[in-house]
């Protein structure tokens, strides 16, 4: 279809540009004097009885009419990051994987199956980077049974914002009434900028292993709860993994963080502190520590994921640098 408006305008876009990335504009409001234009960009994912479904970067789905469309067109791939390393979806995605390994696993075609007792949706979620080997509902179904049989609500980790994330999948599993229940920033920066930082270096302990860190690391976790064997295994998998500390009242630190160092990557989580300790420069001090470390081991590269919502955690790594590569989503089976 293409249509023109004013003679300059025009939509050049058919069903068959599903999937690409496109720019549209919409004209949008109610009687005269209250119309406008809306532009939007994002994936094209569907086109179905007269209406686009395009979505954002954000993971956000924009619903366009067909009817109020007066120019489209399928632009480039999302331009490259102007900090940081470059970097790949398909790798920063296996990299996040190995630093937070579940329990148990299992292929389901390319995608992987994981399981950790529940313990963070990452550890029990299904990671699908590729083909499943079957159609999407029989994997739907598939994945449900799986869970269920553990005990677990059946969740998908699904990607947006980056040239070979996975808009058509997220649409897909919205259709099917699969529900996005967080949102999580995946950023990167340059590692050797964080270890340059200047920052009480000298408070912080680095232990090779959980069980040298002490118990009083897993009470500072927010997330452990009661700490059982799966919290250890999830906590002690990785390549080449570090626990920061710095000391507190009693044997409970006042600041933690971890870190996995893998190839050129290394990846930070579980950065926290005491509320009583905030704005003392820790989380900088144990992220510069464990920075040195990885760039000790030869990585070059960070990464780190933050809730959407967490804006003292985004403003905090906005300043050592860290942008956003791309966003992940949780859908639920409903």
């Amino acid at each position: 279809m293409e249509f023109t408006a004013g003679g300059r305008l025009r939509v050049r876009l058919t069903p068959a540009d599903v999937g690409k990335r496109v720019s549209v504009r919409q004209l949008t409001g109610g009687g005269t004097g209250a119309q406008k234009f809306t532009d939007t960009v994002g994936v094209l994912t569907s086109w179905d009885k007269g209406v686009l479904l395009i979505t954002r970067r954000t993971g956000e789905s924009v619903r366009v009419p067909e009817s109020a469309l007066v120019a489209g067109k399928v632009v480039p791939a999302a331009p490259a990051r102007r900090r940081g390393p470059a970097a790949d979806f398909q790798e920063l995605a296996r990299v996040g994987a190995r630093a937070w390994r579940p329990v148990e696993s299992e292929p389901l075609g390319e995608w992987l199956l994981r399981a950790a007792g529940g313990f963070t949706r990452r550890a029990n979620s299904v990671l699908p980077l590729g083909d499943p080997g079957t159609t999407l509902d029989e994997a739907l179904e598939r994945v449900r049974r799986w869970y269920g049989e553990r005990g677990l609500p059946a969740y998908i980790q699904a990607a947006t914002g980056a040239e070979g994330t996975q808009e058509t999948l997220c649409a897909e599993l919205e259709r099917r009434g699969w529900r996005s229940e967080t949102t999580t920033e995946v950023r990167i920066g340059a590692l050797a900028a964080i270890g340059d930082q200047d920052a009480a270096v000298s408070r912080v302990r680095l232990d090779r292993s959980i069980g040298s860190a002490g118990t009083g690391w897993l009470r500072r976790y927010q997330r452990s709860g009661v700490p059982g064997p799966h919290v250890l295994h999830v906590l002690a998998g990785g390549p080449s993994v570090w626990f920061a500390s710095v000391p507190g009242t009693g044997d409970v630190p006042a600041a933690i963080g971890r870190c996995v160092v893998d190839g050129r990557w290394a990846g930070f989580m579980a950065v926290e502190v005491d509320p009583a300790h905030r704005r003392e420069g820790l989380a900088t001090a144990v992220m510069t520590a464990l920075a040195r470390r990885a760039l000790e081991e030869g990585a070059s590269a960070a990464w780190l994921q933050v809730e959407s919502d967490n804006t003292g955690a985004r403003a905090l790594y906005d300043a050592m640098g860290f942008a956003v590569h791309h966003r992940y989503h949780y859908f639920r089976s409903p």
